[in-house]
């Protein structure tokens, strides 16, 4: 089993990725520069947070075209997973692999705080170490966060149970006040037709020890390594 971090210029979440997964998990990981396009030896590939290219055009706009998109776009057709955090999910809405879009929260401001996710869904990859219903306590970063997406791309969203995390009160009521960043429908994660692509918005590699006030990301992780061991 092994993990591949795609590193683009301005990225700057890979440490904490790396760390997560290495240091607190115990699995192998590789990071990726985004001119490699070779990921044979990978089962899952994680695209962090950061600033790709500066963000100077639009989030993700520009490492959509990095050489090893063409190459991620094939792994997922494999049923391999992915996961996008933060940069990571714009970068997969912008290439297509996810639909909607992330933009500008609506209060303007760049959100860095603590966030709870109910989880939607825990019959996916994901999530199948969560309890139904259950609420995780994870941070967001982030000043393009708010999802997007046109009505028909909702109702499917919904209809197909691919809203797998939505920003909620501790408790998990879905509310406006909850809500970080004006997401539609407070979506803060959703997955692929497939199954095999998430993205999200919130950071699960920083909530990965006590020492960092929660430890909830490690449950999608360990979904994720629980998944590959026996498949």
């Amino acid at each position: 089993m092994k993990f591949g971090i795609i590193i683009f210029p301005g990225t700057w979440s890979d440490r904490d990725c790396y760390y997560a997964l290495s240091d607190i998990l115990k699995q192998k990981v590789n990071y990726i520069w985004h001119k490699e396009t070779d990921l044979s030896e990978y089962d899952c590939v994680i695209l962090p947070g950061g600033f790709s290219y500066g963000d100077y055009l639009r989030s993700g706009a520009i490492a959509r075209f990095s050489p090893v998109m063409t190459s991620l776009e094939h792994f997922t057709s494999q049923g391999k997973l992915v996961i996008g955090i933060c940069n990571g999910f714009q970068i997969l809405c912008e290439s297509g692999l996810l639909p909607g879009a992330l933009l500008t929260n609506d209060n303007l401001q760049y959100r860095c705080q603590w966030t709870h996710l109910k989880t939607e869904n825990t019959s996916t990859v994901f999530t199948s170490k969560c309890q139904n219903g259950q609420v995780l306590k994870i941070p967001i970063g982030h000043y393009e966060g708010r999802y997007y997406a046109d009505d028909d791309t909702l109702a499917e969203l919904e209809a197909d149970r691919r809203i797998i995390f939505r920003y909620s009160t501790p408790a998990g009521r879905i509310t406006e006040p909850a809500n970080p960043n004006g997401s539609m429908n407070n979506i803060a994660g959703i997955i692929n037709k497939k199954g095999n692509v998430l993205g999200m918005m919130p950071h699960p590699e920083r909530a990965c020890e006590p020492l960092l006030g929660s430890t909830d990301g490690n449950i999608i992780w360990e979904s994720i390594i629980g998944y590959i061991r026996c498949h």
